[in-house]
């Protein structure tokens, strides 16, 4: 790549991104030991899993003190110092769970200061070379060859040591992503401070944002039925923790050829023709799910990751591409945290109906609210 500065971009998004994806590694060994020790229910596991990313539903405060104090690359530096303290706590000391999930709150809370002020950095450059596509290409290839690590190497970890070796590895990860942070040389904006309600202000004015976040709420969210999924690949197909990590290290790549495919045509896709056609697939995607065999989870797992992975990145790239210029941090944020949180409402609906209607009905409640965004589309301006 001759654009030198380019480069460092590059690397510094797919360097944190991937330190995203490799913080998987313990989340096997943390839900075998929910359930196989503490003997916790589907519901109650969706829950703790619920609280733990509670931190990613405020990235709009976060880009907020991200774009008005410091600089985007020193929050970085700051983040992965605090990795290493909570991944040394966590990895060490053995915890009530109370405390654990505390814990796993604060560390959750740091990796999204972390993926907030790297966004920040992909819509300011991305925006500056016209390539908030292909960076963000980048990126998730980044999380998803970590996906791959964390798929077998998570299982092994759980299967062998628990939960807490895997922070342990994480430690000199955190290290390595110090390199390209260093390098990459960010360019200071003489923008005056303003205060959270100011910059809240200009983002609720802008009435297209607001349309955007709407859609993105009701695009993203159907009840889930994820969990109970997981129930029946253990208790009722009898799959080891290997394969169900294998499986998912299959997926995976699948995933990375459908971002790889989003980098190449990233600049040609008509967004609101496409957007429109993946809300009838995400429905009938769904519906699949009603005849659940070994041998369709294996089908469903390989080939929905693929085509799972383009449509994500095509409406990540919507959101960068129309984020507010001198608040891409905040502005960005506040559109992720809407993503993020129609995937708890989702998480939190699941739990609450899955007792009440059980999962063959889940599943069809699930594919119906896919409908619920069509409305919105025709507003949408596809560039």
């Amino acid at each position: 790549m001759k654009n030198k500065k380019l480069f460092w971009i590059f690397a510094l998004s797919s360097a944190v991104y991937f330190t995203q994806g490799i913080e998987g590694l313990p989340t096997q060994g943390l839900f075998y030991y929910l359930k196989e020790t503490l003997h916790f229910s589907a519901t109650k596991i969706m829950v703790i899993g619920s609280v733990i990313t509670f931190a990613w539903l405020i990235k709009p405060l976060i880009g907020y003190i991200i774009d008005n104090f410091l600089s985007k690359r020193a929050w970085i530096f700051i983040s992965l110092t605090l990795d290493i303290i909570f991944a040394l706590f966590l990895g060490l000391m053995q915890m009530p769970l109370i405390l654990l999930v505390a814990l796993l709150v604060i560390n959750s809370g740091n990796a999204a200061f972390r993926d907030v002020a790297v966004d920040g950095i992909m819509c300011v450059e991305g925006k500056k070379y016209q390539a908030t596509g292909k960076i963000q290409s980048i990126q998730w290839v980044s999380i998803l060859l970590a996906g791959l690590i964390t798929g077998i190497g998570g299982a092994f970890i759980a299967e062998k040591w628990g939960y807490q070796a895997g922070f342990l590895c994480l430690i000199p990860v955190y290290l390595l992503v110090g390199l390209p942070a260093y390098f990459y040389q960010e360019e200071r904006e003489d923008k005056k401070r303003s205060t959270l309600v100011s910059d809240l202000k200009i983002l609720f004015s802008d009435k297209k944002i607001i349309i955007i976040g709407l859609f993105i709420f009701l695009y993203k969210y159907s009840p889930s039925f994820g969990t109970p999924l997981f129930f029946i690949q253990r208790d009722s197909f009898k799959w080891g923790k290997i394969w169900i990590g294998t499986l998912g290290s299959i997926s995976t790549l699948f995933a990375v050829t459908g971002a790889l495919l989003y980098y190449k045509f990233s600049q040609k896709i008509n967004l609101k023709k496409w957007l429109y056609f993946s809300v009838f697939l995400g429905a009938v995607v769904t519906l699949s799910y009603l005849y659940y065999t070994p041998e369709s989870a294996v089908i469903y797992d390989i080939f929905y990751s693929f085509l799972g992975m383009f449509i994500f990145l095509m409406v990540m790239d919507f959101m960068a591409r129309h984020s507010v210029k001198g608040l891409e941090a905040t502005s960005f944020a506040f559109l992720c945290s809407i993503n993020n949180l129609s995937g708890v409402a989702s998480n939190l609906s699941g739990a609450f109906l899955l007792p009440l209607v059980g999962l063959k009905w889940l599943i069809v409640l699930s594919a119906l609210t896919s409908f619920l965004c069509l409305p919105l589309i025709k507003r949408i301006e596809a560039e």
